[in-house]
């Protein structure tokens, strides 16, 4: 079994023995891999598929979002074993929520071979806490959190630390109801439940790029991608089934599992405070740690009061950029057709285009 204790990774001696004319963009199939290795294509890059088993065979049914070749391991963590062989194919790891979740933030960290992206923004991305800091040392409106759960008496949603595609996450009204859905063994945070529309808006951020939307003193552009609402397995029905203190009464207990995403756009009104957002967040992120590089989401309500309130980050692609993989009603404005896959591979082809490689990779 691989082990992620090895030499210290040195991204710019990786970078010299690297062939710029063939580099080959590699992720975990699942997730949003799809657009990820049909961006790449298009950008003229090889793609590398990294799958558990044996080569999946639903990519035979989408030719376009295939990847090149694939690797095939006995378990994720196996990654650690074929270093070599991906550094041979001068790869780029392009990360996604299932790729950091299957390997583990920590050991994700400690992969030797050049990512996209800055790998430090995991520590503050899946710590709950820290991601608060960071959010609200950007000025974002964020819900109380409630530190004492006998002390729960307002609505609250109770969620575990990492990215879990909402798996576990569950609403309490008090201390009792917070008992019957807790799972001792896992880390948890409990913020007040706002009510309003939940969007999640997907932005990109080019520190090699100047024009678009500026950072105000600060570095590169932010870009509005696309925006999507999210299908929550049995949670978006239980308005057809009554209150949730009669399920719990049956047995039924509402879940917010994303089982899939709903293209949107918003009321431009409230575009110049979405972009004012994300730009606080980007330049905060250089504060703490150095920058967050490439795509990102802020996963939003918007109250009755047209006013956001961020109650996450994910500071990667996210899977509802998957509706938009020829385009969004936002991202046809900068780039007719671009996908947040695709975009990532032109920040790729741009930081080998300028020698700047070392500028979007960790």
């Amino acid at each position: 079994m691989g082990s992620p204790d090895m030499e210290p990774f040195d991204l710019n001696k990786v970078l010299e023995g690297y062939d710029t004319s063939k580099l080959t963009l590699a992720t975990v199939c699942s997730h949003t891999s799809l657009q990820i290795f049909d961006g790449a294509k298009k950008e003229g890059f090889r793609t590398l598929g990294i799958a558990v088993g044996r080569p999946p065979k639903v990519y035979d049914a989408f030719p376009r979002g295939k990847p090149d070749e694939f690797m095939i391991l006995n378990s994720y963590e196996e990654i650690f074993d074929h270093i070599d062989e991906l550094l041979e194919r001068n790869c780029i790891v392009i990360p996604h929520g299932s790729f950091v979740e299957y390997l583990g933030p920590e050991r994700f960290r400690k992969l030797p071979v050049p990512t996209f992206g800055n790998r430090r923004v995991l520590e503050w991305e899946s710590d709950r806490n820290m991601e608060r800091i960071w959010l609200e040392k950007a000025g974002l409106r964020m819900p109380m959190e409630i530190k004492d759960p006998k002390k729960i008496n307002i609505p609250v949603m109770v969620k575990y630390q990492g990215a879990k595609g909402g798996r576990g996450f569950f609403i309490a009204r008090d201390y009792n109801e917070f008992k019957i859905g807790i799972d001792p063994g896992q880390r948890y945070n409990i913020q007040e439940y706002i009510l309003g529309t939940r969007y999640y808006l997907h932005f990109f951020h080019s520190p090699l790029r100047t024009d678009g939307y500026r950072i105000e003193g600060g570095k590169g552009i932010i870009e509005l991608m696309s925006m999507d609402r999210r299908d929550e397995s049995n949670i978006d029905e239980m308005y057809k089934l009554g209150g949730q203190k009669e399920l719990k009464e049956d047995g039924i207990y509402p879940t917010f599992v994303v089982t899939g995403n709903i293209p949107l756009v918003i009321r431009e009104s409230l575009l110049p405070k979405a972009f004012s957002m994300a730009e606080e967040v980007v330049k905060v992120s250089y504060n703490l740690f150095g920058g967050m590089i490439g795509p990102f989401c802020l996963e939003t309500v918007v109250t009755d009061k047209l006013e956001f309130v961020v109650f996450e980050i994910s500071a990667r692609i996210v899977a509802g950029t998957n509706p938009y993989i020829s385009g969004s009603p936002y991202s046809d404005l900068i780039e007719p057709g671009i996908s947040t896959g695709r975009r990532i591979a032109q920040e790729v082809r741009l930081g080998i285009d300028r020698d700047a490689l070392g500028e979007i990779l960790t």
